[in-house]
């Protein structure tokens, strides 16, 4: 199954803006960087008509429930607006705000 539809699927830029804000700040967590780095790659995805990762680099590198939660996404961009909206209220009920530790460790403070 290919990727390329999904940056059509969206109301508008503050849908897209939102959603990918969840997948940023409370799913790619970069204490598992080759999962992060694939759910920043579908992060940028929604944004491209290009593939940038494929159905099947996600089910090799991100995790139960993560996964779960992106084939979630992938169905509701695909159904409809209202769908999008209730899976990033969802999604944000679900999972925290990562602490960003590459950020923080470059920045140079220590807790």
């Amino acid at each position: 199954m290919t990727l390329t539809d999904l940056s059509n699927g969206f109301r508008d830029d503050e849908q897209r803006r939102r959603v990918r804000a969840v997948i940023h700040d409370r799913l790619a967590d970069d204490r598992d960087p080759q999962e992060c780095r694939y759910l920043m790659r579908f992060w940028w995805q929604l944004s491209m008509p290009y593939q940038e990762v494929s159905m099947e680099d996600l089910r090799l590198n991100v995790h139960q429930p993560k996964l779960d939660v992106v084939e979630e996404l992938i169905n509701a961009i695909r159904s409809s607006h209202a769908q999008i909206d209730a899976w990033a209220a969802g999604a944000e009920r679900a999972f925290p705000v990562v602490e960003d530790r590459g950020f923080r460790g470059s920045s140079g403070s220590e807790s």
